[in-house]
């Protein structure tokens, strides 16, 4: 079974080397908590006891060693990026809150790391629209 021997940051990526000899990374889009933290949030991680995750007390975020064989890259051709990249006085928080999911689940909206749903998508645009008939009435 491959384990997770040391883990590093460098290049807004997250990297790894196992017993196998492999080094794995990923993009920290992908982890979009990890993202937000500082280096010193970041480094305050532990490898799981039997090797196949990593721990972060701190941030509340585990990341298993499955997560590193995906390939996906950030890409901010994606509507929902375009949004946020238009408008980037919007609080993705906020929007999140509205939507009512985690915005570390938006935040891999918009880096194209992860695809709503058609419904998603639609709640998205729906909260958007509500933001800006509020802005519209002031």
């Amino acid at each position: 079974m491959e384990k997770i021997e040391k883990v590093w940051f460098e290049n807004g990526r997250i990297f790894i080397n196992t017993n196998q000899q492999r080094t794995l990374s990923r993009p920290l889009e992908a982890f979009p908590t990890l993202k937000d933290a500082s280096d010193k949030e970041r480094s305050d991680m532990r490898i799981g006891r039997f090797g196949d995750d990593i721990h972060w007390d701190s941030l509340d975020e585990d990341l298993h060693i499955s997560s590193f064989y995906d390939t996906t890259e950030p890409n901010l051709d994606n509507e929902v990026a375009r949004i946020f990249i238009q408008f980037p006085q919007l609080d993705i928080s906020a929007v999140a809150k509205d939507i009512g999911i985690h915005k570390s689940l938006l935040d891999r909206f918009i880096y194209g790391m992860q695809t709503p749903s058609k419904e998603r998508m639609q709640q998205i645009r729906s909260v958007l629209h509500t933001v800006g008939q509020r802005l519209i009435a002031v």
